[in-house]
């Protein structure tokens, strides 16, 4: 076996270099221009950079290292280049801020000592003079909308309708570079503020909903509106993962802050995003002809050319795959510290990530060699592979047989011992009997489904339901921060029997993780078939 390490017989590292250049079919089927704001003379600025006419292409995409760990279970390390030279430039810059002072009592005896005007005013000056570490958390916490506004009017400039009084866009200026930036005064207050739900919705929308007020990122795809549901594909060309990704956002007429607030029918657009975008770049690579009328494909129309992938692939195999893994994740839920860690996601507005990775990267140390580039799918192929090959049988399925006929840790036969919270005809959702996080739960597809290219119409929706319903179960347990990944078998890969497997990994206040979880150590405080019993009566109780 050729094992995943950067270091050589040598005595050598070895790394891959990622050089991306792409084009993405533009399946958008409507524009959505608005302005932003104006610039400093008063002009509109608009987000028609968002909404291309025709297909984008990227013709010299930010480098990306790709360095795997010495020890192989260990993972892989990404290096943004226009990151890391920016640090190379000022190596002294690679340090943590030192706290600010922060005194409330000097703050308090300022305000009383000076305030002048009426009492707004001398609320307005009060909240002007909180100490940053405040600010952050108020902004985190409060559910006072006037107190949010008033933080919102110090994190950045707006443009006022004169009349209503309401914001209708944000203030932008130009850099040195001739790049339009909008005015943020403090961009930590700024981000903890937009994630806070009770923000007034006009505000979230200026600040952070509106297509552009992110940046540039073209829309390349568009779960329709329709059923109180719409839903964007924003393409992110340079990526910390190597060739780009996409994200699948909520649109900015609907506002979607809570896993509450998530209709089955939206989950259905965010997860169909995902298979139409891995279905179309697994056409385009095997040369299927395709109507790219600016659409999204019906639900008939995704089966239809999910099939005619398959057929393609038995006829010519694998070869003409460049890129064959994919790779999905989700962070649920948002949160910052008032000392200026972030603890979860960039944005709490529902959405998820996704892309597809090549079978090889470059060699740094020779150009015409390459090395597997990394997917997490194959470490679980890895170990299937070595498991099939010393036991003759396979893993999953005795992975099942033993889920099935668990036996409580403590050997309390009195008690329930099912590991089990929810199962239907194509998948089963269950508590691990070793859990990597303390309120872990997984998502195992029950037939020989390793990927999403296998699974057909009913097993994707089966998914997409357990996926929904696990984060729903840890949400209403009170789990606020939730990560869900997907380990995928590579496309055309048969030699084994990989299932599809998501694991949902939330974070709990007293246990974010430390060195135990470092060493792979993880510390749990139940048994995980009383877990499964909490997240059954919680499915119950919905």
């Amino acid at each position: 076996m050729k094992l995943r390490t950067c270091v050589t017989p040598e005595g050598k590292f070895i790394y891959g270099i990622h050089k991306p250049y792409f084009k993405t079919l533009n399946l958008r089927e409507n524009d959505s221009i608005q302005v932003l704001g104006l610039d400093a003379a008063d002009n509109p600025v608009d987000n028609k950079p968002n909404f291309p006419a025709t297909d984008v292409e990227e013709t010299q995409g930010i480098w990306i290292y790709e360095i795997p760990n010495p020890f192989p279970f260990r993972g892989v390390t990404y290096i943004d280049r226009s990151w890391a030279d920016i640090k190379a430039a000022d190596p002294l810059s690679i340090q943590l801020p030192k706290r600010p002072p922060t005194s409330m009592s000097d703050f308090l005896s300022r305000i009383l000592r000076c305030g002048k005007g009426g009492a707004h005013d001398i609320l307005d000056e009060a909240f002007a003079e909180l100490p940053e570490t405040v600010l952050i958390s108020l902004a985190s916490t409060s559910t006072d909308p006037e107190d949010l506004v008033r933080l919102a009017e110090l994190a950045c400039d707006f443009v006022y309708d004169l009349e209503e009084g309401l914001p209708i866009g944000i203030r932008y200026s130009v850099d040195t570079k001739g790049r339009r930036k909008p005015k943020i005064k403090n961009h930590d207050l700024f981000e903890v503020l937009v994630n806070n739900i009770f923000l007034p919705d006009i505000y979230k929308e200026v600040m952070v909903l509106r297509p552009g007020a992110q940046g540039e990122s073209e829309i390349v795809g568009e779960w329709p509106a329709d059923r109180d549901s719409h839903v964007f594909e924003y393409l992110r060309r340079n990526s910390y993962i190597p060739w780009g990704h996409y994200a699948s956002n909520i649109a900015n007429d609907l506002v979607r802050y809570s896993i509450v607030d998530l209709s089955d029918y939206d989950f259905e657009g965010l997860r169909h995003l995902y298979y139409q975008r891995t279905y179309i770049r697994l056409a385009e690579q095997l040369g299927i002809q395709m109507d790219t009328r600016r659409k999204c494909l019906t639900i008939n129309e995704l089966e239809e050319l999910r099939k005619e992938i398959i057929k393609e692939l038995e006829l010519q195999g694998t070869s003409s795959l460049r890129f064959d893994a994919t790779l999905w994740g989700w962070n649920y839920g948002f949160d910052f510290a008032a000392s200026g860690y972030r603890l979860h996601a960039s944005h709490q507005q529902i959405h998820q990530q996704y892309s597809m990775i090549p079978k090889e990267v470059a060699v740094s140390i020779a150009d015409e060699e390459m090395m597997p580039s990394y997917s997490c799918g194959d470490l679980v192929a890895d170990f299937v592979r070595s498991y099939q090959n010393e036991h003759g049988s396979s893993f999953f399925a005795d992975y099942l047989a033993a889920i099935r006929s668990n036996n409580r840790m403590d050997g309390k036969s009195g008690r329930q011992a099912d590991l089990i919270v929810f199962e239907d005809e194509h998948i089963v959702i269950f508590v691990p009997k070793a859990q990597t996080s303390q309120w872990e739960l997984q998502l195992m597809t029950l037939g020989p489904v390793g990927n999403i290219l296998e699974a057909d119409n009913n097993v994707r929706k089966a998914v997409n339901h357990g996926i929904l319903t696990a984060v729903r179960v840890l949400t209403c347990l009170g789990g606020e921060l939730v990560t869900v990944i997907e380990f995928s078998k590579r496309i055309g890969i048969r030699d084994i029997d990989q299932r599809l497997l998501y694991s949902f990994l939330p974070k709990i206040p007293y246990s974010l993780g430390a060195f135990s979880e470092a060493e792979h150590r993880y510390i749990n405080g139940h048994y995980p078939e009383d877990f499964a019993i909490a997240c059954r009566l919680q499915l119950e109780s919905q």
